[in-house]
């Protein structure tokens, strides 16, 4: 990984992202004694103008290590994609999941306190099998109280082989639709506030392409993931700029560029 890591950064690449299904499980069963902030830590002495990512990372494996980690390390994206599928603490044990309603939050809440700018995004699953409008409530309510920025949220599906797919299910996918409209309503609520917080801050960003808010727009990342479009020439796309967000939308920033 660092060799490759190493390749990478003196072939110009700015943004570099860390995949794996639980990515922060890193190093279990490895001869050597390292874990995923390890690897991080030692990822960020190469020398270079870039920015590590990850995902996605399992909550069980989510240690104050790796927060305080990515809290010392300003190449590394203050950003952290962490599912909670479930604010029910007892349909988080039937997904087995090996974590609870209150270790989740006592994690959010440390990983806030050491990066105050983090931007956090989850996923979650409405109508797990058994899931009562009730416990659907508690995911409602954990929503409310992590205020991510957004969410990948999905109506449960029987998957042939699991344990769930043979597990009672009485709740109608008509219903399920209905708490998945409840919770999209919710989340775009807070998309938007969240979006607000951040008028009239400068971010260092990598414009990454075009943009669709017109012709002359790129679009750009900053450091927690959020996209900013602005009026800029192509010549910038591939290179960290200094972007001041203008006016919030509710999924996008538009900006403007900052000269030196």
């Amino acid at each position: 990984i660092l060799a490759e890591f190493r390749q990478l950064v003196a072939q110009g690449y700015k943004e570099i992202t860390l995949l794996g299904q639980n990515v922060n499980s890193y190093g279990k069963g490895l001869e050597e004694q390292v874990d995923f902030s390890d690897l991080l830590n030692l990822l960020c002495t190469v020398p270079g103008d870039y920015h590590i990512r990850f995902m996605t990372s399992h909550p069980r494996d989510a240690s104050e290590k790796l927060f305080d980690t990515m809290a010392q390390y300003p190449k590394i994206a203050k950003q952290l994609h962490l599912p909670f599928q479930s604010g029910s603490s007892r349909v988080l044990k039937a997904m087995n999941r090996h974590y609870d309603r209150e270790t989740y939050l006592q994690k959010v809440e440390y990983a806030k306190k050491v990066m105050p700018e983090l931007v956090l995004t989850s996923d979650v699953i409405v109508g797990f099998p058994g899931e009562t409008y009730e416990e659907f409530q508690d995911t409602l309510s954990l929503v409310k109280e992590v205020g991510a920025t957004s969410l990948f949220t999905f109506i449960y599906s029987p998957r042939e082989g699991t344990p769930a797919a043979k597990m009672d299910d009485p709740v109608s996918h008509k219903e399920k639709a209905r708490w998945m409209a409840e919770l999209l309503a919710l989340q775009e609520q807070i998309s938007a506030e969240q979006m607000q917080l951040h008028r009239g801050e400068t971010f260092k960003c990598f414009v990454s392409g075009k943009g669709k808010l017109g012709d002359n727009y790129v679009a750009a990342r900053t450091d927690g993931n959020l996209i900013i479009e602005f009026e800029g020439d192509d010549s910038l796309i591939g290179s960290f700029q200094n972007v001041k967000v203008i006016e919030p939308l509710t999924y996008v920033l538009r900006g403007e560029l900052e000269r030196n």
